[in-house]
């Protein structure tokens, strides 16, 4: 998640203090990745470093406001035109977790699947009831505000992901049987169903949302 860049597209559209750019990127996003205060300041001095924003006086209130410079604007386009690289995933605990499960003295792998995998079904309940909300607002006509489509496309993607971690948490459960097998009706058993390379499937890390509000 580009912190970075994600305050160089709000800053896109006119000047803005730090507080202003946490609010209006925890509204944008529906407050799944928040920020705190310090995290926006630190990012903004290390942008005006760089050339990509610079100061623009005051608000009546007495703000120190922010611009995007020319740089900004170059970097930023060339942001949105760059593919995300997924060459290095980030960490992701519950691969991390069931990585250090397997063969881990009392331990039962199977138990902390099916653990995860509750609480996965019941998260991916939760963000599809707040998409239904958000999208009989928007396709209502009672919320034409960008902020509402761009926490529905966060919901639709937090949807995906967690649909994947669904299907790779079965899969890790029918793998794990199959080896528990003993290896001649192993090799009569069906291997799990393979991700197929030429169809991927959304990346499967599992990202917070704290947003409960859309009426």
């Amino acid at each position: 998640m580009s912190i970075r860049h994600g305050l160089l597209a709000l800053l896109e559209r006119g000047p803005r203090y730090g507080s202003q750019l946490r609010t209006e990127f925890e509204s944008r996003t529906g407050s799944t990745w928040p920020l705190n205060v310090g995290q926006v300041y630190t990012t903004l001095a290390r942008l005006e470093r760089d050339g990509l924003v610079a100061p623009d006086g005051e608000d009546a209130a007495g703000h120190t406001l922010y611009a995007i410079t020319d740089t900004g604007r170059a970097e930023l386009r060339e942001w949105y035109e760059r593919p995300v690289d997924r060459a290095n995933p980030p960490r992701d605990e519950l691969s991390i977790k069931l990585a250090m499960a397997v063969g881990a003295p009392g331990v039962d792998i199977r138990a902390v699947i099916q653990s995860q995998r509750h609480a996965t079904i019941r998260a991916m309940q939760d963000y599809t009831r707040l998409k239904a909300t958000a999208l009989a607002a928007v396709e209502s006509g009672r919320s034409g505000e960008r902020d509402d489509v761009a926490w529905l496309l966060v919901l639709e993607q937090l949807i995906f992901q967690t649909e994947a971690e669904a299907r790779w948490l079965d899969h890790c459960e029918a793998r794990l049987v199959r080896l528990s097998l003993p290896a001649d009706r192993r090799a009569a058993a069906p291997e799990p169903p393979q991700a197929a390379a030429e169809t991927p499937a959304p990346h499967t890390t599992r990202p917070r949302t704290a947003r409960t509000r859309r009426a």
